[in-house]
């Protein structure tokens, strides 16, 4: 770290340098290459960082998503729990057929969700 914060200030040294001997007329230019560096190494430095950053330490992906997911697939569960069960209810089924049809149905959705979610937990 001091060795790149000593060749920080030596590029510094030489841009001054440079301007003092080619005067004001390429100061924008000296200004513009020293900056350009000086990203350049910042960007090296927030590389060597990450790089040593533990995959514990990464950061979780956010909660938002996971959010959207969830509500994303209970939208779609009602919309089409909701559409199946009114299908079925007008279909010729005897009472006790439909009953068992409908009982499955909302059973399979609920299995859906329910492992959605405890899946989304065992991996986060």
């Amino acid at each position: 770290m001091a060795r790149s914060s000593s060749s920080s200030g030596d590029e510094l040294r030489a841009s001054l340098a440079a301007r003092r001997e080619l005067g004001p007329d390429y100061e924008d230019s000296l200004v513009e290459g020293f900056l350009e560096k000086m990203d350049q190494e910042i960007d090296r430095r927030v590389d060597e960082r990450l790089a040593t950053r533990s995959p514990a330490q990464a950061p979780a992906v956010s909660p938002s998503v996971d959010a959207g997911q969830r509500l994303a697939l209970a939208i779609v569960s009602l919309v089409g729990g909701v559409s199946a069960t009114i299908g079925i209810s007008y279909s010729e089924m005897s009472e006790s057929l439909l009953a068992f049809v409908l009982a499955l149905l909302w059973i399979g959705i609920i299995g859906v969700n329910m492992s959605f979610v405890l899946g989304r937990r065992r991996r986060g």
